[in-house]
């Protein structure tokens, strides 16, 4: 089994796919898009999908449990985002652990914080430098790269304090991980390779 935290840009998705697909194993996608956070707050799009209005609502739910900067209050407002934070996180972990029963390869969610003391998982995170991911981030989504790089201050930005704010630990100190590659250096190839090679190796 195999979790995935990904650097906004650094491939999680395609490289998740292929370690799916190289080893047999189910891929479970993280539970927000680049799409759905840049959108947070934007006016909803006539056009939008049902799953896409869904998973803005759900964002919307989260940060504003995570309050601070993200909303909540004093007072029963406080005590209130507390009780939705605690629901939130018993949520996410039953579907983690649902995952982690179920075997494959989970991107986000603060998976790698939620198994991390269960055995036969490899941990992984993505990164890269910063104009790399941004150049590949535009080409996958089609778009300028301004916006990529306007979604990756504000995406890197939220999903770490999703992290710190719900979970208490930092995504990005690499103590969390059995294997970091730089895919901004390392072709998409052959970091699925290595994480493949990585779990046929150690059996997990």
């Amino acid at each position: 089994m195999v979790t995935i935290w990904e650097e906004y840009g650094s491939g999680a998705e395609a490289v998740g796919r292929a370690v799916a697909e190289r080893l047999g194993l189910p891929y479970h996608v993280q539970a927000f898009s680049s799409e759905d956070i840049e959108a947070e707050g934007a006016p909803q799009d006539e056009s939008a999908t049902a799953q896409s209005i869904q998973s803005r609502v759900n964002l919307s739910q989260v940060l504003a449990a995570m309050g601070g900067a993200f909303g909540g209050g004093d007072g029963m407002e406080y005590i209130d985002a507390q009780r939705d934070k605690r629901e939130l996180i018993d949520d996410n972990n039953a579907t983690v652990r649902r995952y982690g029963e179920e075997g494959g390869v989970i991107v986000g969610r603060n998976a790698t914080k939620i198994l991390a003391n269960r055995p036969r998982i490899l941990h992984v995170l993505l990164t890269g430098d910063a104009e790399s991911r941004v150049a590949r981030a535009a080409e996958l989504a089609g778009i300028s790269l301004q916006q990529a790089e306007k979604r990756r201050r504000q995406e890197d930005r939220i999903r770490t304090d999703m992290s710190t704010s719900l979970y208490g630990w930092d995504p990005r100190e690499p103590v969390h991980y059995d294997l970091m590659i730089n895919t901004g250096r390392i072709p998409q190839a052959a970091a699925v390779e290595a994480i493949a090679h990585a779990v046929m190796r150690a059996a997990i």
